[in-house]
């Protein structure tokens, strides 16, 4: 019995942080209902392990590029000083 309704907690986080809401806002909102905090906790925890098994393995680092634009949207070039492009 004990088991199913903490199932059902866990179930109730990953349904919910997988439409982008912030576990405090949800413990809050499960614990204002007058659920136990020690179980919502749990349950949060629980729920994270899972999502997190589930998430796909990254083989190779992201490479961020940025550049930056001025107000016509054109993007602006940024000379390095001379010293970087001496010393490399």
């Amino acid at each position: 019995m004990v088991e199913s309704y903490r199932k059902h907690i866990v179930e109730y986080f990953k349904k919910n942080l997988k439409k982008g809401y912030t576990p405090d806002a949800l413990k809050y909102s499960l614990m204002s209902q007058g659920y136990v905090k020690t179980t919502v906790e749990r349950s949060l925890e629980q729920a994270q392990k899972e999502l997190a098994a589930k998430a796909p393995v990254l083989k190779e680092k992201p490479k961020i590029k940025y550049e930056i634009i001025d107000e016509n949207d054109n993007p602006i070039q940024i000379k390095s000083p001379w010293w970087k492009r001496f010393f490399g």
